[in-house]
């Protein structure tokens, strides 16, 4: 039986984490001809291309696309496999690749790296923040918060807890349009939108009684972050639906105020999210059990 050429795969998903050949083989400390070699011996051996390669540009090629997330579980199972054999008490070392949404991650992540990292000095941590929809395989992330509902992936989810999720509108709104009673008033208002979802202006409600409603909102603005809603919301210029880690203050100081509180938007999971292998370096694991720790589990 002919092994499968480990080397040659670990190579692969190197240059497709750094988009580069030249950049694979500094992070591997080896020759760009090293690097370059192994990927066409691994082309030779499955008969097809993985890279369209031009003097400005290196892309996967289909082929390439279906088979990198096999590459990038042999190089990450064979990296968690070597730290397990080394003495548990070696100091954590290397870098994590971490992904956050935009505003949760200033506000809530950003601060636990800096705590992890002064407590691992040997740990560099490389923070993605978006509130765009990314493919972790892709980008080459060890893991990523998200907060919403998941959907059947071959991804693994870790749930940490609940984001609550409040109606919102400034005082002067209030007092110039009124107060809504039950979500169908909603239709009488002007609301904004978060984009990032499948549905920005369909509104879900629970109720007394185990009511549920669903509402369809008009949309004066439609934002991709959340953040991005409140100086709309100061101004007046609607009521928005946004979690508690962005209104919460505003809502303290009397700023904004909650409306529909008899009918409450579903929570929000928040999630850890992982590539499908189980086997991750000891540093990751250790980055992820610390942001569990301290946001419910």
């Amino acid at each position: 039986m002919r092994l499968p050429d480990f080397e040659a795969w670990a190579m692969f998903a190197a240059v497709v984490e750094h988009r580069s050949f030249t950049d694979a083989a500094k992070a591997l400390s080896v020759s760009k001809a090293t690097v370059s070699k192994a990927v066409t011996r691994l082309e030779e051996h499955l008969d097809t291309s993985l890279f369209n390669r031009t003097s400005r540009r290196l892309a996967l090629t289909e082929s390439g696309r279906r088979l990198v997330d096999h590459a990038q579980r042999i190089l990450a199972e064979g990296q968690a496999a070597e730290e397990a054999a080394r003495d548990e008490t070696a100091e954590l070392s290397g870098v994590v690749r971490l992904g956050a949404p935009m505003t949760f991650g200033l506000l809530r992540i950003a601060p636990l790296v800096a705590q992890f990292t002064k407590a691992h000095p040997l740990v560099d941590i490389d923070l993605h923040l978006s509130d765009a929809r990314i493919d972790i395989i892709e980008m080459g992330l060890d893991a990523t918060i998200r907060i919403a509902e998941m959907p059947d992936s071959s991804l693994r989810a870790r749930r940490l807890s609940d984001v609550t999720m409040h109606v919102v509108a400034s005082p002067a709104y209030l007092a110039e349009r009124g107060r809504p009673q039950h979500p169908s008033d909603l239709g009488m208002h002007d609301c904004l939108c978060y984009s990032n979802v499948a549905t920005p202006d369909v509104w879900r409600f629970a109720g007394p009684g185990q009511q549920t409603v669903t509402v369809q909102v008009r949309s004066r603005i439609t934002v991709n972050s959340g953040e991005a809603m409140l100086p709309a919301l100061r101004e007046g210029v609607g009521i928005a639906r946004l979690p508690d880690f962005i209104v919460g203050d505003a809502l303290a100081s009397g700023e904004l105020e909650e409306v529909l509180t008899d009918w409450v938007p579903p929570p929000v999971g928040l999630h850890l999210v992982t590539p499908p292998s189980r086997l991750r370096p000891a540093r990751v694991e250790a980055l992820l059990d610390f942001i569990a720790r301290h946001h419910g589990c």
